[in-house]
């Protein structure tokens, strides 16, 4: 089989056009191209969307680097006018919202100083630069919904969803059904002149009942899949930043943000609309996805223009939003960007190929089945010499049997298989938002299955991230501040200037903000090291405020994790300034030469008190405490660059932050499921060994190592120790881009990753599977993920893992059951056609048994919730075949007993049950369609587990597979005890329904059995020498784990 599929291979991630296009050409049948590629990508409306965003960048980068020199020389007289209108002026604002949207489109520097700068704008658009717009008062002019009435609203336009009908209309296009449509209808038209009304209209209304049921079941399937997917969208969409308004810092949708607010920039935000910068330092844009300029922008007062869309590289600031929604370019971008739909996944391809396979043969099948009829027919009718003479009823039998031939491909072509991956995925999706995880693209939920190993951060996935100070080293000895009895020690211990520097270390050089809340409290903003340092400043007496009133700024270097520190430039009165350094420990300790002694004191350092130092560190560090440094330096030059060298030592700082409650347990799970745990951390290697240690990554034999040291390996030298590498401490972006890299490439691992900071989004995309933090992680980092972890938390990943595999799992379930009914159905048509001259299976009842094996079958099977021996299992490899030997020996099994059982039945029932009179064919029949039905039934029931023999262990927590059984039991009972003027069957008696059941129930005890023959492991396609397991190997355990 898979040579056959060798054309539908794609890569889980990015998968290239060429392999898109070369597994489109190849799926030659199909039912319903609209049904079949709905959640597949539209390459055409891709190209053509990709063409117009080309077409509106170029638009863009003229308008921001070709206008912006035309500017010069025009003078302020030449702009363009534009006239207030008196709805904007009732509304109490002085600029009309074009004029407004031009300026920061244009990076109009004229027009700007025109009506005032950032200043003058506020005040037209009834804005504060300090407290932002006014809320309290719903009834102002200038109120929210005036605002938005005025100048509009920040959203994007969007597609309208489809309705109901679409999807009715949409299943409506399945060839099969149409070419049934129209046997029906002359069916009803010979019948009627033949056997007279409304006995004639019978088979032909029989066959239109049932395709509008399959059409309505089919529609309303696929209508709950689309709702799911628009909630998976809005939740998507959910992005929040912080404004100012009522002089109050609050956190708001980005489409609650109207013109006028003050909004907060940081490290890692889009910006979420077009502004004008206000206040800030270096801050940095990164313009590319608006322009496709590579070179990010440094944004200041006298180039204040932000546009929206763009992401914040460096720096921090605060912007006056000018224009939202569609007014901004970013609007015009957005409306291609969904154009073309979302990449298949590798699985709903290579079932795509198993479903073109399998329909090539169907339609043979078919084709010979009527050729046979047609062939036999035509024979009889010469040997009687009836070959001339033609009645009505001679039609209707040609008709009958072309119905039948059209009926075996309705059943032979798989159409469901491909689209029961995407039932499947929507269905694990949905479960997992409502588990904290936010799947951003199908493919990852799948491939997340297939992980072997998983690169987690440490800080905020597997601790708490509820920092706070614990222990401090100052003036020459370290105290516990647990309580209030530390801080009351260090204060009395300490001389006020020295006291007075440390306050300023903490509170002027930190990126963390004290804001009042709308109910008037105090709170910190600000991440979880920053703010539990700024809090330990608050409880020694520190004033925030105060501090940041009385003191100017000069210059601000932000934390980043290749710096691994921050520094900040301040006034001093004195006229000259002092610089504040703090970060990683070694890293600070390396730029001091002196040092606050144990009088408090500032004396030259010695080697032997940076060796204590060094020993204080990795001390605070063994006991899993996140270690800063805080010096400072005083400087002539309050214009020149923050020094690099020559600071005093402060304070070192140990900062705890618990390991998160079920983390070890979550690890465990990973290690026994075959996937190994690597924490890459940018904390100190000590302070990375002991929480390692702590959850169970470290263990016996594994590896702990700095970033430095795995810099310094050849690409030999890392494949060699990267497989026992458990910790990467002090490690760079960069470093986790190699190992993600190597892990993949050379060593052909299925890799998830985990990223919080704008400069993990390489290592995100080069991973099987990005996962971003939802609480901690930037904007740009959760753009570039597969999955958003909504709650920071490790044990969720190992549920998105859990869910992955269960996917995998469930289609397997599905395919074994579905190719089952398409065995059996195809041979037993076929072979009665040759022998007997008739099918045994009406087209009615075709359409029936399609339905339960199609979109019923796939709602059963596809859907069931992950077991917990799942993670018991190895993941499976990369090249596994997807039908696996254990596979077909079910479905060989099941299909030689079903086929003995109806074979014996078809050609010799009457002897065998006894049966006598008029109507004996018709009840024989009838015996066959409901022991066909509860064979497929019991063998639903059977492919629960493909395995394991006790395939009834949780049956009940799976509420859909029962609804769907019991509900195909009932509404067989009334097709062949109440519809059988529709459905062509006659009621039967209690005895032969008992007997249709008991037949139908040997399928569980015989399953049982053929699970027990050994078919051996399925060889995976061998990569660069590694070897891999299937879906199925058991672990190894006792002597053989060793």
């Amino acid at each position: 089989m898979e040579k056959l599929l060798k054309d539908f291979d794609v890569d889980p991630k990015n998968p290239s056009v060429e392999a898109q296009r070369r597994w489109r050409a190849a799926v030659t049948i199909v039912k319903n191209r609209r049904r079949r590629f709905r959640m597949v990508a539209d390459l055409a409306k891709r190209s053509e969307a990709e063409k117009k965003r080309r077409s509106i960048q170029e638009k863009i980068r003229v308008a921001l680097y070709v206008q912006k020199a035309a500017l010069q020389f025009i003078d302020a007289g030449g702009l363009p006018e534009y006239k207030l209108s008196d709805e904007i002026r009732e509304a109490g604002f002085g600029i009309d919202p074009e004029e407004l949207a031009s300026i920061a489109r244009g990076h109009d520097i004229k027009r700007l100083k025109l009506h005032g700068g950032v200043q003058g704008i506020a005040s037209k658009v009834s804005a504060s630069l300090d407290e932002g717009i006014c809320t309290e008062d719903p009834s102002s002019k200038s109120s929210i919904s005036v605002r938005q009435r005025i100048y509009g609203f920040n959203r994007f336009t969007e597609k309208p969803a489809r309705s109901f009908l679409k999807f009715v209309w949409e299943a409506l296009h399945d060839l099969t059904l149409i070419i049934l449509m129209v046997c029906a209808v002359v069916s009803i038209g010979v019948g009627i002149g033949t056997e007279g009304w409304p006995k004639g209209m019978y088979d032909g209304l029989g066959i239109l009942l049932s395709i509008f049921l399959v059409v309505i079941v089919t529609a309303i399937s696929d209508y709950k899949q689309s709702l799911q997917f628009r909630d998976l969208d809005r939740e998507k969409k959910k992005v929040f930043v912080q404004v100012t308004r009522d002089g109050k810092r609050e956190k708001v949708s980005i489409y609650d943000l109207v013109v006028g607010d003050i909004v907060h920039l940081s490290i890692g935000d889009l910006v979420p609309a077009d502004g004008l910068f206000i206040t800030g330092y270096s801050l940095l844009i990164d313009e590319s996805s608006l322009s496709g300029e590579s070179e990010p922008v440094n944004v200041y007062k006298e180039k204040p223009f932000l546009l929206s869309g763009t992401k914040v590289q460096d720096g921090s600031g605060k912007m006056l939003v000018t224009t939202v929604g569609m007014r901004t370019e970013w609007g015009k971008l957005m409306e291609t960007l969904g154009e073309g739909g979302e990449d298949e996944t590798p699985l709903q391809v290579k079932l795509n190929g198993v479903a073109t396979i399998i329909g090539k043969i169907g339609l043979g099948f078919a084709v010979l089945t009527f050729m046979v009829l047609a062939v036999r027919f035509l024979v009889e009718k010469a040997l009687k010499h009836e070959l001339t003479s033609w009645s009505s009823t001679d039609a209707l039998t040609l008709v009958d049997y072309f119905a039948i031939a059209v009926t075996i491909i309705v059943v032979a072509v798989p159409e469901g298989l491909p689209l029961a991956v995407t039932l499947s995925l929507a269905f694990a999706m949905k479960k997992l938002m409502n588990d904290w995880a936010l799947v951003r693209h199908l493919s990852a939920c799948e491939t997340m299955g297939s992980a072997s190993c998983i690169c987690t951060d440490k800080t905020g996935t597997l601790t708490t991230n509820h920092m706070v100070v614990d222990k401090i080293w100052f003036t020459g000895k370290a105290t516990d501040m647990k309580g209030a009895e530390g801080k009351d020690i260090l204060k009395s211990e300490t001389s006020e200037e020295v006291l007075a520097i440390l306050l300023q270390a903490i509170l002027l050089n930190t990126s963390s903000e004290v804001v009042k809340g709308k109910d008037g409290k105090q709170s910190i903003l600000g991440t979880p090291t920053e703010s539990a340092l700024l809090e330990f400043g608050l409880l020694l007496g520190g004033d925030f405020a105060a501090h940041r009133w009385d003191t100017k700024t000069l210059k601000v270097e932000p934390f980043s994790s290749v710096r691994k520190k921050m520094s900040v430039l301040v006034a001093r009165p004195d006229g000259m300034a002092r610089a504040f350094c703090k970060g990683a420990s070694e890293i600070v300790l390396g730029m001091c030469d002196k040092i606050v002694d144990k009088e408090g004191n500032f004396a030259s350092m010695s080697e032997e008190q940076v060796k204590n130092m060094t020993d204080v560190i990795n001390g605070f560090a063994r006991e899993a405490l996140r270690t800063l440094c805080l010096a400072f330096k005083d400087v002539d030059d309050t214009s020149g660059n923050i020094p690099e060298s020559g600071y005093t030592l402060i304070t070192i700082v140990g900062i705890k932050d618990p390991v998160r409650p079920g983390v070890k347990e979550a690890v465990k799970t990973c290690l026994t499921a075959g996937i190994t745990v690597r924490m890459v951390t940018g904390d100190n290697i000590h302070t990375a060994m002991a929480i390692a240690k702590e959850c169970g990554i470290l263990t016996e034999g594994g590896i702990a190592i700095d970033g430095l040291d795995f810099r310094g390996k050849s690409l030999e030298e890392k494949k060699e120790i990267i497989p026992r590498i458990q910790v990467m401490a002090r490690s760079l972006p960069l470093d986790k881009h190699t190992l993600v890299t190597i892990l993949r490439k050379e060593l052909n691992e299925v890799v998830a990753v985990t990223g919080d900071g704008t400069n993990d989004a390489p290592a995100l995309k080069e991973a099987d599977i990005g996962l971003a933090m939802g609480i901690a992680g930037t904007e740009v980092a959760k753009e570039s993920a597969d999955v958003i972890i909504m709650n920071d938390n490790f044990t969720t990943i190992v549920n998105v893992a859990k869910w992955g595999r269960a996917v995998y799992i469930n289609i397997q379930k599905f395919v074994q059951f579905q190719l089952t009914v398409n065995v059996v159905a195809l041979v037993i048509d076929f072979v009665s056609a040759c022998i007997s001259g008739s099918a045994p299976l009406t087209a009615v009842q075709l359409l029936w048994v399609n339905m339960i094996m199609d979109t019923l079958g796939a709602l059963a099977l596809a859907t069931e919730p992950p077991k917990d021996e799942l993670m018991n299992r190895r993941p499976v490899g990369r090249g596994t075949s997807f039908i696996t030997r254990a596979m077909w020996r079910n479905i060989i099994g099941q299909s030689i007993y079903q086929l003995a059982v109806l074979g014996a039945l078809n050609f010799d029932g009457k002897s065998l049950l006894g049966l006598h009179g008029s109507d004996a064919t018709e009840v024989l029949d009838t015996v066959i369609f409901n022991t066909f039905v509860f064979c497929q039934v019991f063998n639903e029931i059977n492919s629960r587990d493909i395995e394991k023999i006790n395939i009834f262990r949780g049956i009940f927590s799976s509420w859909i597979f029962l609804v769907i059984i019991v509900s195909t039991v009932v509404f067989q009972a009334i097709l062949v005890e109440f519809l059988g003027t529709f459905a062509s069957t006659v009621p039967l008696s209690w005895q032969l329904w008992v007997l249709c059941v008991l037949l139908g129930s040997v399928s569980l005890p015989l399953g049982a059995l053929i699970k027990c023959i050994p078919v051996g492991q399925d060889a995976p396609k061998p990569q660069d020498g590694h070897e891999h397991h299937d879906g199925y190997e058991p672990l190894p355990s006792g002597p053989e784990l060793a």
